[in-house]
């Protein structure tokens, strides 16, 4: 045996960024611990990254193509397996057209520099405009309120945790979730030290969540009714005559038109509708103005909801109005290395609504369609029905809405292909698996979450273990199923280039390329490279024609009458009177670390947490099994009684369903749980952005 080793790397299976050490001998990892040079993790990691070697190791994983025949999945060579797949797809667009080729995305493909890099060529291959991604199934509000409000889809706002005095989470549980759309390791660390200098936390939340319980105040609220609390916030800044735009005070288009629009929603109107006393709200406001410096964050149950878009372009009129948008303090903007937004032009044309989808007519946006619409645009005949689909890395029957209903759209497809190392509840549907190199066998960077990160930080990994000679990563995958379907040459330029020389370009023409980034830097500094807290930079990084934020954009104010209309509605419907919400859990990101013993070894996760009051009136015990029922489906599931969660409310975590046959995941079989998205509808949406509204499932609830 040779010496131990050590390697250093970012944990690539949530967006926190977590520094690792790890300590291997041969092809043997021998530990994996959070590594205490990391300039931004500072030797925090949670107890996923453990499971790093889990996924290398695991039995289950596919390492070489199967193919589905009449007498089970069979090993298929790589060519063999490339030929087929091309000449399906070629003949499918051949007979019905390039959109009847559909693709879907899974979350993984964010954490992987190739893919990032290589997905843009892959889709232009194909030349379909059937792309469907969980983008639409979590965080297309943020998107789309940047887009319109300051130009650009990736343009998001960060809040500035680490320098904050007061911090607003509306439904996010950043403790649990290590941040989520705002990349921060030691999230329950920063919160504490924000408590440490004398600052307040407040959580607003229909659950008291682990973020709620270490917070100054939590705040119960009524699914769904987020945005009623913003404009009632919003309304109270104006009524103090509190407005104070700082430095941006030219740069704002339509303050007046927002102060008319809050004038009707006082929190005296909003509060029968929020649950929250409205004295509260106005305490809540005073708060955040009498603040040095004050941060909303608003993340998934402000976003997976009917009325997301609203939600979150709220939150930044919010933070926008009381001086706290692009300030030390509040919500500002990273400048990272590998710049998003580096050939983005001012004025840039969005390519929002440039299509619609065929049946429910879905916006599109950012390249992609909501995948709220893809098992409808599968299943209705007529020109441009989809007729075969390739999943690249993701699970969408466990984790996108109606997914038992997709699961159905999936086998009447002609053709499917899935990119993935697990034969699981999506791809047992393929005809053809491809399964690409995992976690340490990858090359590392963060492409996309240095870009919603909390401080200016960059790092690459190389991989710690070179694949197999028979194995391939996905970014090989895709650019072999994209040479082929254009005939390019083996020979041709095009197919020498690798992620790493892409990165090397784009870290030299990036913002600190003249201080001499490069990739050849980050490989000499193996713990990463801290290049500063956020600062103000939104002048230079804005994307409107005009270079000023438009507060009051015209998609908002088309689409408050629909928001209007719901305090004309009964609060509860008698044939579904739960509200149904999802919750994070420390142990569990995507459907398939479920498959890591150590990250569901213990008792069952998968309950449904019920009040007192409501396990009362139906007569349910601790731990007794009951029946949930939606319009659109129904799961059994095990009680557990707690006063942490809103009369009314129900709460169950989202991405388990292991139990189905013809798949093979054997350590996620031991603890299957049940699939949320058995009950949730994919006719819910938010019908500005598409987003799936997952949030707020009406839901009734009986003994089994």
């Amino acid at each position: 045996m040779s010496d131990i080793k050590t390697h250093y790397r970012n944990c690539n299976i949530c967006e926190a960024m977590c520094g690792l050490e790890i300590n291997y001998q041969d092809q043997q990892i021998i530990s994996i611990k959070g590594d205490q040079l990391d300039p931004f993790s500072q030797g925090y990691n949670c107890p996923k990254a453990l499971a790093l070697e889990d996924f290398y190791t695991d039995k289950d994983r596919l390492k070489t193509p199967i193919k589905r025949t009449e007498t089970g999945w069979q090993a298929i060579s790589w060519d063999d397996a490339f030929t087929e797949i091309v000449d399906k797809f070629k003949h499918i667009q051949q007979q019905h057209g390039k959109n009847a080729l559909a693709v879907y995305l899974g979350n993984p493909n964010a954490h992987s520099l190739g893919n990032a890099l290589f997905l843009k060529p892959f889709m232009k291959s194909l030349g379909t405009i059937n792309r469907f991604s969980s983008a639409s199934a979590d965080q297309l509000p943020h998107h789309v309120a940047a887009n319109f409000m300051l130009g650009a889809g990736m343009l998001i706002p960060v809040s500035d945790i680490d320098r904050t005095d007061f911090m607003l989470i509306i439904g996010g549980n950043p403790v649990v979730s290590n941040g989520s759309m705002m990349t921060a390791p030691n999230v329950i660390g920063r919160l504490k030290a924000i408590q440490k200098r004398g600052g307040k936390v407040v959580v607003v939340d229909p659950r008291k969540t682990r973020t709620a319980k270490i917070a100054d105040q939590h705040v119960f609220i009524r699914p769904e009714k987020d945005a009623f609390l913003l404009l009632a916030l919003i309304h109270c800044v104006f009524a103090a005559n509190k407005v104070n735009l700082r430095h941006l005070s030219d740069k704002v288009d339509g303050l007046g038109d927002i102060e008319n629009l809050v004038s009707a929603y006082s929190p005296e109107i909003v509060s029968p509708f929020v649950g929250i006393d409205a004295e509260v709200i106005r305490t809540l406001s005073a708060d955040m103005l009498a603040a040095d410096s004050a941060v909303c964050y608003s993340r998934m149950g402000a976003s997976t909801q009917t009325f997301g878009g609203i939600c979150l372009w709220l939150t930044n009129v919010l933070n926008i109005i009381t001086g706290n948008f692009d300030r030390e303090g509040g919500a500002m903007f990273p400048q990272p290395a590998f710049d998003l937004l580096r050939n983005h032009q001012p004025g840039h044309k969005t390519s929002f609504g440039q299509y619609h989808s065929r049946v429910r007519k879905l916006p599109f946006f950012n390249g992609e369609f909501p995948v709220a619409t893809l098992a409808e645009e599968i299943q209705t005949p007529g020109e441009g029905q989809i007729k075969s689909v390739i999943t690249v890395a993701g699970n969408p029957v466990l984790s996108a809405p109606s997914g038992h209903k997709l699961a159905t759209a999936f086998s009447e497809l002609d053709y499917m292909v899935s990119i993935d190392i697990y034969l699981n509840e999506t791809t047992k549907y393929a005809d053809i698996i491809l399964p690409g190199t995992t976690g340490v066998e990858n090359s590392h960077f963060d492409i996309f979450f240095n870009s919603f990160s909390v401080r200016n930080t960059v790092k690459y990994s190389a991989p710690l273990f070179e694949k197999h000679s028979d194995q391939r990563s996905d970014w090989q995958i895709l650019k072999e199923i994209s040479a082929r379907m254009l005939n390019v040459p083996a020979d041709d330029p095009i197919q020498q280039v690798t992620p790493e020389m892409i990165l090397d370009m784009e870290l030299k023409k990036g913002p600190y390329g003249q201080q001499g980034m490069s990739l050849q830097k980050l490989i000499d500094n193996p713990h990463g490279i801290d290049l500063g807290p956020l600062m103000p930079c939104l002048s230079e990084r804005i994307k409107t024609a005009n270079g000023n934020i438009d507060l009051f954009p015209a998609v908002y104010q088309d689409d408050l009458p629909r928001l209007h209309a719901v305090m004309t509605q009964t609060a509860r419907d008698n044939q579904f009177p739960f509200d149904l919400i999802s919750r994070r859990l420390v142990k569990s990101h995507n459907t398939w670390t479920q498959n890591s013993e150590r990250l569901i070894k213990g008792k069952n996760p998968c309950t449904l947490e019920v009040h007192p009051l409501d396990a009362k009136h139906l007569g349910v015990a601790q731990g007794q099994v009951v029946t949930v029922t939606s319009a659109v489906g129904t799961i059994n599931i095990e009680v557990v009684i707690t006063d942490d969660i809103q009369p009314g409310v129900v709460t169950m975590p989202q991405g388990w369903g292991h139990n189905q046959q013809g798949t093979n995941m054997s350590v996620a079989a031991t603890q299957p749980g049940v699939s949320i998205n058995d009950l949730t509808d994919a006719a819910r949406v938010d019908m500005l952005t598409g987003n799936a509204a997952f949030n707020g499932t009406p839901v009734a609830i009986s003994v089994a």
